[in-house]
């Protein structure tokens, strides 16, 4: 955003207002267009971020600070259009658990294939959520004991194997995967220069992450032409008959934008009532 106010001689500011109005836009989309999504099989997943300090520094941030610590966002993937059915930002608790899962059911017009990690909170979540409208299972990941090279990388422990877990209703164990939300996941570090680990850009104010995400989804489920598909998600999932452009986005903002107010009509120094 400051490299942007920069190239084009404006204030921050202005682009930070853009950035609200666009999310702004976008989130009030994303709730009216993806609704009965025929999806068969949905992937689920959290990436992580932080928000103006990491949770180990969260107590020493000073300031006016609307949030600070971990943030997670969740997101449910459709694994055969990549379209992103549903997302939220939040903890990683229960709580926030159910919200997604409830907004995710919402979002779909048939009984799907779920499949997580072994995330607890999706267990309880899923089943308070779907009810036995649902074939759900997980994936456990196994991991090794750090060795002393990997204590100083900034990486995870390595992974030695993973155990698939039937849940609720009656999975295919073989199309139990969470691949392709967790390839969507490297796509979102890509694409928004907020998720990039080892910087200053992290973002500094959770209402403004939740609006760069929001710009992010629409763009990329209904602009950004999957490279695998060769068309854009929602048109792979019919919700849409054709690719759409960063123009029709801005679109959505002036849509969503007040009306100037008229005041009285003035002509040549004389005014008329």
């Amino acid at each position: 955003m400051r490299s942007i106010s920069r190239v084009l001689g404006i204030n921050i500011n202005t682009v930070s207002k853009l950035l609200v109005d666009a999310g702004g836009a976008c989130i009030a989309y994303h709730d009216q267009a993806i609704r009965n999504v025929p999806a068969r099989h949905v992937q689920c997943d959290e990436i992580w971020s932080f928000c103006y300090a990491k949770q180990k520094n969260a107590a020493h941030a000073s300031g006016v600070i609307d949030a600070v610590g971990d943030i997670w966002t969740w997101t449910g993937i459709d694994r055969d259009t990549k379209l992103v059915v549903s997302w939220l930002v939040g903890g990683r608790d229960s709580d926030y658990a159910l919200e997604f899962m409830d907004d995710l059911k919402d979002r779909l017009s048939n009984r799907v294939q779920l499949s997580t990690d072994g995330h607890n909170a999706y267990v309880e979540a899923v089943e308070d959520a779907f009810g036995s409208d649902i074939d759900y299972a997980q994936l456990v990941k196994l991991y090794g004991a750090p060795s002393e090279e990997e204590r100083r990388r900034y990486s995870p422990s390595r992974c030695i194997g993973m155990r698939k877990m039937p849940v609720s209703g009656q999975p295919n164990m073989d199309e139990a995967s969470t691949s392709h939300v967790e390839r969507h996941n490297l796509t979102m570090r890509m694409a928004m220069r907020r998720f990039t680990r080892l910087t200053n850009a992290f973002s500094k104010k959770l209402q403004n992450h939740v609006y760069a995400l929001a710009l992010y989804f629409v763009w990329y489920n209904f602009c950004r032409v999957h490279s695998t598909l060769k068309t854009t998600p929602a048109m792979a999932a019919g919700l849409e008959e054709f690719p759409r452009d960063m123009r029709w986005i801005v679109g959505l903002v002036d849509e969503r934008a007040p009306r100037p107010k008229r005041g009285p009509y003035k002509k040549r120094g004389v005014e008329a009532g």
